[in-house]
């Protein structure tokens, strides 16, 4: 913060983060401007020029409110520039942030601006790193979804992600609620509901999910790791992949809430896999 108003050197970032500043700055219009939200004590100083330039005299509760004002608006800017910060740390060199929409940057705030925990900080600079990186991954509507979860929600989401796998698309095996795999890492029938119940899942808790259509062979993944299915018929084939899928918005938010790789439920779900008569190849990490 050479100037003491940049919480980051712009000459020390790489061009895509620079590009996301410069358009954070322009459509929230304050960003890294060489002026800061006044504290409480310039918020006093500010209120007497007010009271010259009026020719009117504040009440106490009047100065008390544009304190509380400036106040606000300092957290505010903190929670953006914080977030900004986050952000822009995590893009690639490929990023295509020159395409990032100017309005979904300003909608994007408006939803977040008032958000100080750290936890859903990071969620929030992930979000707005994964649309910076790739503009479009992320619509308003996600955007809004995200505004109305809590630190509670988002963490259950996490720990359910991790039992997601790419057949096609993110798709989520649970294929018995009651499992210990499942149990022991915080996910059970009430918090299937729950996820179903404000949106990132639809929960079928008895007749389940297939996917159908599937020819002689195609591959899978788990975290990256590739498992390829062979089928005993040339076309037609189904997978049985259990009672939950994602809704739009859980696909999205699947690839930015941090959730990580377990082995154990890797190992489970290969062997769950294997019940649907198909044949798998794949590597087992030691």
């Amino acid at each position: 913060m050479g100037d003491g108003n940049s919480i980051i050197n712009l000459g020390d970032l790489a061009k895509p983060a620079t590009v996301l500043i410069e358009k954070v700055s322009n459509a929230v219009g304050v960003l890294y401007e060489p002026r800061r939200i006044r504290k409480k004590a310039e918020a006093e100083a500010e209120a007497e020029k007010i009271k010259a330039l009026a020719g009117i005299e504040l009440t106490e509760i009047q100065q008390r409110g544009i304190e509380r004002l400036v106040q606000q608006e300092a957290r505010k800017q903190e929670n953006i520039e914080s977030i900004t910060a986050q952000a822009a740390s995590q893009l690639p060199p490929n990023a295509n942030t020159e395409a990032l929409e100017e309005d979904w940057i300003a909608h994007f705030f408006d939803k977040c601006e008032k958000v100080s925990n750290k936890e859903m900080q990071s969620l929030w600079s992930r979000l707005l790193a994964g649309e910076a990186t790739t503009p479009g991954t992320y619509s308003k509507r996600t955007v809004d979804f995200v505004a109305t979860m809590d630190r509670k929600d988002a963490e259950l989401f996490t720990k359910f992600a991790q039992f997601t796998w790419m057949i096609g698309e993110p798709t989520p095996l649970v294929f018995d609620a009651s499992d210990e795999i499942y149990t022991k890492n915080g996910i059970n029938f009430s918090s299937l509901k729950h996820l179903d119940s404000i949106g990132l899942i639809s929960f079928e808790s008895v007749s389940g999910y297939k996917r159908r259509g599937y020819g002689k062979n195609t591959v899978i993944f788990y975290f990256g790791q590739p498992t390829l299915v062979e089928f005993p018929k040339e076309k037609e084939n189904e997978i049985e992949i259990g009672k939950t899928l994602f809704t739009q918005a859980g696909k999205e938010l699947v690839t930015i809430c941090g959730a990580r790789r377990n082995q154990e439920f890797y190992e489970y779900a290969i062997g769950k896999l294997f019940k649907n008569n198909i044949t798998l190849s794949t590597i087992l990490n030691k």
